[in-house]
């Protein structure tokens, strides 16, 4: 792992000779679960970028990605691979795939992205977002002092939080990523978007992290509108089974609207 210090995610490393690249994750990973692993968040963007970029095409873009958390994503070097498994000229599925070392030397993917790329069209006549604003920013209000979640990864963003944690109905944050995701890389949308979108199961939570823990299998995101600007917001609720299962679910916003509904499958247990 790379010192912290370095204002992005991770440093590339190089690309082998089969499309594979090679990177080291600084401290700003850092899960909020463990020191020994990396939070959701900047794995489900680096495949969210080698999706983006697979083959890319100008008449085409991202519009729902899965990102399935395979294992624990470690704190070492790790490797991105992507290819396009459904190849079209007006739909196409792209998939990531994201391998960490062994113990005994052997790599094993520990996160995948799979992405539908839609051929674009001028549908400006009739562009309509279902879901309701989000309540305006205004600036920026951290945690609290104290609060659990306080970690690498929590602690890069610049947060407004609207709701207090726990509170009933639907919560609401909005969060800005600082560093980069890839050293010497502009945050492009789209990765900002998937940055914060993992926090959605937090934002939403119903019940206190110091009590229960709460680590999610994946991310589902789907998205009507290419987002913009640098700041995300997350309008999310979780809903919690009788037998140890929840899902979070919520609408991702940035300045100008709502842009995409995202959901998670969350495996809750007491400390």
């Amino acid at each position: 792992m790379t010192d912290a210090a370095t204002s992005a995610y991770f440093v590339p490393l190089e690309q082998l000779p089969d499309g594979t690249e090679r990177f080291e994750p600084t401290g700003h990973t850092l899960s909020t679960w463990s020191t020994d692993m990396q939070h959701g968040s900047p794995p489900s963007a680096l495949l969210a970028r080698a999706v983006r970029r697979c083959e890319q095409r100008a008449d085409t873009r991202v519009t729902r990605m899965v990102i399935e958390i395979l294992g624990a994503v470690p704190l070492t070097e790790i490797r991105v691979r992507s290819w396009v498994e459904r190849p079209g000229r007006r739909i196409e599925l792209v998939v990531a795939e994201l391998s960490a070392e062994q113990p005994d030397g052997s790599w094993r993917a520990v996160a995948r992205g799979t992405g539908w790329r839609l051929q674009t069209a001028d549908t400006a006549a009739i562009a309509h977002p279902a879901d309701a604003e989000m309540p305006v920013r205004t600036g920026t209000s951290a945690l609290p002092e104290g609060t659990f979640w306080h970690s690498g990864f929590i602690d890069t963003v610049d947060w407004n939080w609207l709701t207090p944690i726990g509170a009933p109905g639907t919560s609401h944050a909005w969060g800005r990523p600082t560093p980069e995701l890839v050293q010497g890389e502009p945050l492009e949308p789209l990765d900002r978007l998937f940055l914060v979108a993992d926090t959605a199961n937090g934002v939403g939570t119903k019940i206190d992290p110091a009590e229960w823990t709460f680590l999610n299998t994946d991310v589902t995101v789907h998205i009507f509108r290419a987002p913009e600007g640098d700041w995300v917001g997350v309008a999310a609720e979780t809903s919690y089974g009788p037998d140890g299962i929840a899902m979070s679910s919520g609408v991702l916003h940035d300045d100008c609207g709502p842009v995409a509904r995202v959901t998670q499958t969350v495996q809750v247990r007491a400390r």
